[in-house]
């Protein structure tokens, strides 16, 4: 996904906006988790996202959404920023983040997806590691407990 940054877009400061900022990355993300399921999705969490370098006004904005493994009726998405000075040649990573969507059926309740299978080594590290930060995700949100978490399990339980 693509975007100039407009005045209406930034800050006092000519930076982008880290609110306009995530509104891009939900759809961006979004769209991604669509096209894997067919079917209308819902944002369910956003891990943590960082502002590490700003996008100035009139600089272009990419987001790369790419799905890194789905469960049963979720799906957890990378997303990585970049902006782009043209006038300067200059492309820089502004941020990352994983995004955690839901598929949902004609009643608005969650359905089931389909697999996503890595193919290259860097999507397989992405697809193994998703099982952690799920688990993760799952136990700050007080969904699971720790003692139930067998990838985390060593980091909160001593035996």
């Amino acid at each position: 996904m693509t975007e100039l940054v407009l005045p209406n877009d930034t800050n006092t400061l000519g930076n982008l906006m880290g609110g306009r900022l995530m509104h891009y990355m939900d759809i961006a993300a979004a769209i991604a988790s669509q096209k894997l399921c067919n079917c209308p999705v819902v944002t369910a969490s956003v891990d943590n996202i960082s502002f590490n370098n700003p996008i100035k006004l009139g600089n272009i904005l990419t987001i790369e959404a790419k799905l890194t493994r789905s469960f049963n009726s979720s799906m957890e998405v990378y997303l990585r920023v970049w902006g782009e000075d043209l006038s300067m040649q200059y492309k820089y990573l502004s941020n990352h983040a994983y995004m955690t969507f839901v598929a949902l059926d004609p009643n608005g309740r969650p359905r089931k997806v389909p697999e996503v299978i890595p193919e290259t080594e860097e999507e397989v590290k992405m697809y193994e590691g998703a099982l952690r930060r799920r688990q993760l995700r799952l136990i700050l949100g007080g969904k699971m407990k720790p003692e139930e978490a067998g990838e985390l399990r060593s980091l909160f339980v001593k035996d």
